[in-house]
């Protein structure tokens, strides 16, 4: 039944096409006609990857919805695809099929300069400096965070990858003026007031869906009209509530796990300013925007698959298709990044920012060993010490009571060194 009711929405769907360009005349226009045959294809893809792709972990509000951001992640990941295999001119010059506003270079806005918190130059406005720093993105940050929160599930996961992100824009201002901003822009505005109060509010929704009670019924079965629009917005809650235990200390393979998906986390924040660097989009474009919808909506599904991946590898035992579209996605944009600008990605780091990195690699690594080698080794001896100890106890102990064990371990031990003279 579901595959001839797809037949059959492909085949409505063909004729509305095939309808419409009978209607109209084609034009002569040879870059809108392919824009308008592209644009068809992609439609005729999404209606039958909506229909027939692999349902996902999630459910709510229904699983056509996620199979439709599945076959976005197939299609961008081709659009990608084809961005690298062109050349850097042409493909910055392609963005303009889709706005012709692109194409051109942009010059990079620089959030430092003057850090003053408090201005006395300034008679006007002495606190010019912070009103400067208040724009668009401080709410972006915050909803970005509450996002991400409801996806990862854990507060020191997230504060990890929010004090992360910071450290690689300090070492990387040299690359792009983006990253250049005042101290308290960089921990006072960003970690704690937007990153730290968006995971805040995550972790308190994340904590009401923990103790919501997920008993449902049909919309139909309920009497009132005020329990039938309760169901409905709670149709955009989840069917079932898995708490994340990502536990990353408890063995080397959850270690290296975690880190990995900080490592991709990081690198996807990282694309983002790329990208836009390389592609010359300017910050507040439209296109920006819909790559980081689109994020929020994949990587939801892609650690859920990860986190069941790990949590039970008996019953789940290959990883999610959504979770390897999305690091084929960010491994993709990272070389459309080192192909269109070289010069930029390859700026060495400044001498202090280099040891800086070097010795956390080198603490992370010697505390990997520590953990899950030395410690492991460690223990097992002290164990097999202790049972040393408690047998050469309980030996000394007979030997001392006066109960005849004692002869009869002389014994024992005679015939043992008779038998190594023979």
């Amino acid at each position: 039944f579901r595959r001839a009711h797809t037949l059959t929405v492909l085949f409505i769907l063909t004729c509305a096409l095939g309808y419409v360009t009978l209607l109209e005349e084609t034009p002569q226009d040879t870059a809108y006609n392919t824009k308008r045959g592209i644009v068809a294809s992609i439609l005729v893809f999404l209606c039958f990857g909506v229909t027939q792709a692999k349902d996902g972990p999630f459910s709510r509000p229904h699983p056509a919805y996620w199979r439709f951001w599945l076959c976005v992640s197939v299609v961008y990941e081709l659009f990608l695809i084809f961005i690298l295999f062109q050349t850097v001119q042409d493909g910055r010059q392609f963005m303009k099929y889709i706005d012709p506003h692109l194409g051109v270079p942009l010059p990079e806005r620089d959030y430092g300069g003057n850090c003053l918190i408090y201005d006395p130059g300034n008679e006007t406005d002495p606190f010019h400096n912070i009103w400067d720093k208040l724009d668009g993105f401080v709410p972006a940050h915050f909803f970005g965070w509450y996002l991400k929160t409801l996806m990862i599930r854990d507060w020191w996961m997230c504060m990890i990858i929010s004090v992360m992100f910071e450290f690689l824009e300090y070492s990387l201002e040299h690359q792009l003026p983006n990253f250049s901003e005042c101290w308290w822009d960089h921990w006072i505005m960003d970690v704690i007031l937007c990153n730290g109060l968006g995971i805040y509010c995550g972790m308190k929704t994340l904590s009401w869906l923990s103790l919501k009670t997920y008993k449902w019924q049909g919309l139909w079965n309920i009497p009132t009209y005020k329990g039938k629009m309760k169901r409905i917005v709670f149709q955009f809650t989840p069917y079932s509530w898995v708490k994340f235990e990502w536990k990353p200390a408890s063995s080397l393979r959850r270690w290296l796990a975690v880190c990995g998906i900080i490592f991709v986390f990081l690198l996807a924040e990282l694309n983002t300013f790329y990208l836009k660097f390389v592609l010359w989009m300017p910050p507040e474009h439209y296109l920006v925007l819909l790559r980081l919808v689109f994020f929020v909506n994949v990587g939801g599904v892609a650690m859920r698959e990860i986190y069941d991946f790990m949590d039970d590898p008996k019953f789940h035992k290959k990883l999610g298709q959504q979770a390897w579209l999305v690091a084929a996605i960010t491994a993709t944009e990272f070389l459309i990044v080192v192909k269109y600008d070289p010069y930029t990605l390859t700026l060495s780091l400044p001498f202090y920012i280099t040891q800086c990195w070097i010795l956390g690699i080198i603490l992370v690594l010697t505390w990997t060993a520590w953990r899950f080698f030395i410690r492991d080794i460690t223990l097992r001896y002290k164990e097999i010490r202790r049972q040393k100890q408690e047998h050469k106890y309980e030996k000394d102990k007979c030997l001392s009571n006066g109960d005849g064990h004692s002869s009869i371990l002389d014994e024992q031990n005679g015939n043992k060194l008779r038998e190594r003279k023979l």
